[in-house]
């Protein structure tokens, strides 16, 4: 007798059930174990067959049958975080073949707080961010490093330069959720597993990385930033550089002193001076709250929203000292930005991301500003280079790698599968906009700026580099409030995006860099 299915593979996401009567507890979770491995074969969804054999003969059920199995599935797939969808039935020998879509998905969001990693080269940002997420210590040697890092040369080089975010989960308890899980990295487990998320985003902290750490930090609108300042090296012109750049967008700030094991106590208490030295100078203006206790952390975690208090941590990644005090402060720390005021206006993200992935087509990412969007949902693509936006249908949604969602709102980072547009028509610093917006193309702004830095001055005609949320685009000052900038000068200027069109507003603030230059400033007005 011919088959009508293929003999189950022991791989794949694709599995037979010819029934599921009674499912006593402990089978409840073998079956949920089983699942969770066919879910994580193909990123987050399986196909459960019933009425099947193993050997792929079609059986059938009665309707009593598939009833029955159709619940105990569905208590399977809660078991495993998941949801069950009936796609199609069919005829068997006895009775009906169902086959349904096991999707990986959670009704209850997590507590989400996010966390920018910035600091000079080499002062162990990657290290730190390694240790908390994976529960290893180091062995001095870059062995954290190499299991958290994103390319080969960034583990060659033991420098980073891209940005990478990656998951520190804690549950109910506040335990860390990672250490308990096989795979620490798993960010699909962490995500499900958890009650609070810590979404750390390391970026690049050499001065030719600029642009990612810009990147890093104006995409993904962190609530606080954590400032790594190694005891064995001290504070840099990079540390200040982006202390500076944190605090022009008034990102709080936490700082961690790492290497502590490296190095005698004398030269741990003077790095420490001069970063309380550093937090006090003019225009920083902060309180510096060295952690001994965590009585010293509840105190700290408490205040962090105000960006008035700036707690020290000493750390050493061989030992684990100060580790500790670090991950309760982060299971305290409480969001900052306050994403309910912007649920109710039009939907909007930047894309900072975009992969073509094969079986799902185009996919872009980011973070959501404002409103909300929803599975099959047509939203407008835009500005392309001819200034034009396109409507696109919103596929399919995920919340991490893995975990589907029927919906996403503002605040949330996703995933989007599109259609309707080409991977080649998509440019970074695009976005997605509720339909009911009439957008524009943006080609000029007007701005006030601030120089913080520039070896020379500034005159009507200099060019450079602009970083807008997502955009980083090239743009030429056309006209000055003043002659000419210099480094802490202030003045509104007319500013001309010089290769293609962009979608910005009133209000939001950016960063411009060149060579040596470095510049912030808030949009006034904005042009087509």
């Amino acid at each position: 007798m011919e088959r009508v299915f293929p003999r189950e593979s022991e791989e794949g996401n694709v599995e037979y059930k010819l029934k599921l009567a009674y499912v006593s507890e402990g089978r409840l979770e073998e079956l949920a174990s089983q699942l969770r491995y066919r879910l994580a074969e193909k990123g987050g969804e399986a196909f459960y067959v019933l009425g099947v054999s193993n050997e792929g003969e079609p059986i059938g059920l009665s309707d009593e049958e598939v009833k029955v199995s159709l619940e105990n599935l569905k208590r399977v797939a809660e078991k495993a975080g998941a949801k069950i969808n009936v796609i199609r039935e069919a005829s068997g020998k006895r009775g009906k073949i169902v086959e349904v879509l096991v999707r990986r998905c959670r009704e209850t969001l997590p507590v989400q707080v996010s966390v920018i990693a910035v600091g000079h080269a080499d002062h162990g940002k990657t290290t730190t961010v390694g240790v908390l997420v994976t529960g290893e210590l180091d062995d001095g040697d870059g062995a954290v490093m190499s299991k958290v890092a994103r390319y080969k040369h960034e583990i060659q080089m033991r420098r980073t330069s891209s940005v990478a975010e990656r998951l520190l989960g804690f549950d109910d308890e506040g335990r860390v959720v990672n250490y308990m899980l096989t795979s620490p990295l798993d960010e699909a487990s962490v995500f499900l597993n958890s009650s609070k998320i810590v979404s750390f985003i390391d970026v690049g902290g050499h001065e030719r990385y600029l642009r990612t750490a810009a990147k890093g930090l104006l995409s993904h609108s962190p609530d606080y930033a954590l400032l790594i300042v190694a005891a064995n090296a001290g504070v840099s012109q990079m540390t200040k550089e982006h202390l500076g750049i944190a605090l022009s967008f008034r990102i709080p700030v936490f700082v961690a002193i790492t290497k502590t094991d490296m190095v005698p106590r004398e030269r741990v208490q003077e790095v420490l001076n001069d970063v309380i030295k550093l937090l006090k100078m003019p225009g920083v203006n902060k309180i510096p709250l060295v952690i001994e206790d965590v009585d010293d952390v509840a105190i700290a975690a408490k205040n962090m929203p105000s960006g008035r208090v700036s707690p020290i941590f000493k750390l050493s990644n061989r030992t684990g000292e100060g580790l500790d005090l670090l991950k309760t402060f982060l299971n305290l720390l409480p969001p900052r930005l306050r994403w309910k005021e912007n649920l109710n206006k039009p939907f909007l993200l930047y894309i900072d991301e975009k992969f073509n992935v094969p079986g799902v087509g185009v996919v872009v990412s980011g973070l959501v500003l404002q409103g909300h969007v929803a599975v099959d949902d047509y939203v407008q693509l835009g500005p392309f280079r001819d200034g034009s936006f396109r409507s696109v249908r919103i596929r399919s949604i995920h919340v991490r790698k893995g975990v589907f969602a029927d919906s996403v709102s503002a605040g949330m980072s996703a995933a989007f599968a599109l259609s309707n547009v080409g991977y080649d028509e998509i440019e970074k610093g695009m976005v997605l906009l509720d339909k009911k917006i009439a957008p524009k193309a943006i080609r000029k702004i007007e701005a006030e700026v601030f120089v913080l830095h520039h070896p020379t001055t500034i005159k009507p005609g200099y060019e450079c580099t602009f970083h807008i949320h997502a955009i980083r685009e090239s743009g030429k000052f056309v006209q000055m409030s003043k002659p000419y900038l210099r480094s802490g000068d202030l003045a509104k200027a007319l500013i001309e995006f010089r290769y293609k069109p962009v979608y910005v507003y009133p209000g939001q603030r950016f960063l411009f860099r060149e060579a040596h230059t470095r510049g912030v400033g808030i949009i006034l007005n904005a042009y087509s």
